[in-house]
């Protein structure tokens, strides 16, 4: 398996949403949904609090996918041996539109780059609009064999909601692409996303 892991608030109107985003300039100590257990689970964790820290789904590798615009940035990264590994990731960037643009980049490399190839084993990229925020995309990484899907991937969840990007991912032992290998992260996305406004220019 081969993955590119690097790794609710009612507001009653736009303006309050802005002030508060613009006062806040930075991600909180503690934001993060994951970022209590990552702080007392030593070892299995790590925190990255850099703005340019790599986008956690990546396929590309490429290190400056998504970093135009951003302000801030919090990534939270979890690895259990073999193969359990999951990502936090909330992104603030200048404006919405390029938050947009960030995502927009993600998905024009899904199709572009080259799958991760040691025949007859490939391991393949593809993406899918998903009604999530103001927009999202769900991204899901499988191995195949001769065409057959086998077990070992990568399932992730993006959206954006208006500044900012938020993103959940996870890779494992997963078989045949199937809807529910992304509830946990809708799940995540959605707990996020009613409280992203807090720090977001929404």
């Amino acid at each position: 398996m081969r993955i590119a892991l690097v790794a609710a608030l009612t507001l009653t109107g736009v303006g309050t949403c802005a002030a508060v985003s613009t006062a806040a300039a930075a991600i909180p100590d503690g934001f993060l949904l994951y970022e209590k257990a990552a702080i007392e689970g030593k070892g299995l964790w790590s925190i990255n609090k850099q703005k340019d820290a790599r986008l956690a789904i990546n396929p590309c590798l490429n290190s400056r996918l998504g970093i135009k615009g951003r302000t801030a940035a919090r990534t939270i990264l979890y690895h259990r041996p073999p193969s359990d590994r999951r990502a936090e990731q909330v992104i603030l960037f200048s404006s919405a539109k390029e938050a947009s643009a960030a995502l927009s980049e993600l998905k024009n490399d899904l199709p572009r780059c080259p799958p991760f190839q040691s025949m007859p084993l490939v391991f393949r990229y593809f993406g899918q609009a998903l009604r999530l925020g103001d927009e999202g995309l769900a991204v899901t990484g499988q191995l195949y064999d001769h065409g057959k899907a086998k077990v070992g991937g990568d399932r992730a969840i993006l959206t954006r909601r208006g500044n900012a990007v938020i993103l959940y991912a996870r890779a494992g032992t997963f078989g045949a692409p199937k809807e529910a290998d992304f509830a946990q992260q809708k799940k995540d996305a959605q707990t996020m996303l009613a409280k992203i406004c807090r720090i977001a220019s929404c």
